[in-house]
């Protein structure tokens, strides 16, 4: 019997926690490709594939010459351009899709949040609000903020070194999370940190800077997440993504029905 395959599109944290969940499954053939914009990424177990599919039309032909039985777009929420591309393509090849987006930030009594639609509206909101900005919107899209008054000034922190465009009037922090509260809270105190941007990427790893800033009083610029394409169920957690994979790929085992279902339930 053919082994059925798993195409992830990852680079995630959940992504490589989805990966493990899945490890060792019977008649299971995983691939996780990854976008290939990080130095060094963190591997996940199972085949890994590194670099762009081509578009719409590059990731459809991967699906069918690879004999692809489930996708699941687990990329980062602010890969919006590979989320729209495996909707498409998914669709064009028949194959089942599940994106997996950890659940975005919600404010708290005490926040100062800003709401911005996009990196170029963020940095419209800058100043009016402070002139030290501690900027964690990564190293892509930074020339949205090259432009600025010059009184502004921004450490940046990115698990890569930025290139131009970039605000002139930087210093750069590379570092790659989890953080901890008290390594933000000495963060903003040391560079005497005014303004905090940040996009909703969700999750713990990166959170401790959202209770820092709250805790100083200090005005957060939280850019907005893009949507899931339409139809596209969603799950927020790797373990519930692994129970959905389960039921759709046993849809499709006929001669061995919840075989799938019941290695997950017993790991």
């Amino acid at each position: 019997m053919r082994m059925q395959h798993v195409l992830i599109l990852g680079g995630t944290t959940e992504a490589r926690r989805l990966a493990e969940l899945l490890r060792g499954t019977p008649g299971l053939r995983l691939t996780s490709s990854l976008a290939g914009r990080v130095a060094g990424p963190r591997l996940p177990p199972g085949e890994v594939r590194v670099g762009g599919f081509g578009g719409t039309e590059g990731l459809t032909a991967w699906l069918r010459e690879h004999r692809v039985d489930a996708l699941v777009d687990a990329t980062h929420p602010f890969a919006g351009t590979i989320s729209f591309h495996a909707s498409r393509a998914a669709a064009a090849a028949h194959v089942p899709l599940l994106a997996l987006r950890r659940p975005g930030w919600t404010p708290v009594e005490g926040d100062r949040w800003y709401d911005a639609g996009s990196l170029a509206e963020a940095a419209g909101l800058l100043p009016g609000l402070g002139r030290r900005i501690f900027l964690t919107t990564g190293r892509m899209g930074l020339a949205a903020f090259a432009d600025l008054p010059g009184d502004l000034w921004f450490v940046v922190r990115s698990v890569d070194a930025p290139e131009p465009p970039h605000p002139p009037r930087m210093e750069v922090l590379l570092d790659r999370g989890p953080f901890t509260l008290d390594g933000e809270r000495e963060l903003l105190r040391r560079y005497r940190v005014d303004v905090l941007v940040t996009k909703d990427s969700g999750g713990a790893a990166t959170a401790p800077k959202l209770t820092a800033a709250r805790e100083a009083g200090l005005p957060v610029v939280v850019v907005r997440r893009p949507t899931v394409p339409d139809g596209v169920a969603v799950v927020p957690d790797p373990e519930q993504a692994a129970r959905r994979l389960g039921e759709l790929l046993d849809q499709h085992r006929p001669a061995s029905t919840s075989a799938f279902s019941a290695f997950l339930t017993e790991t």
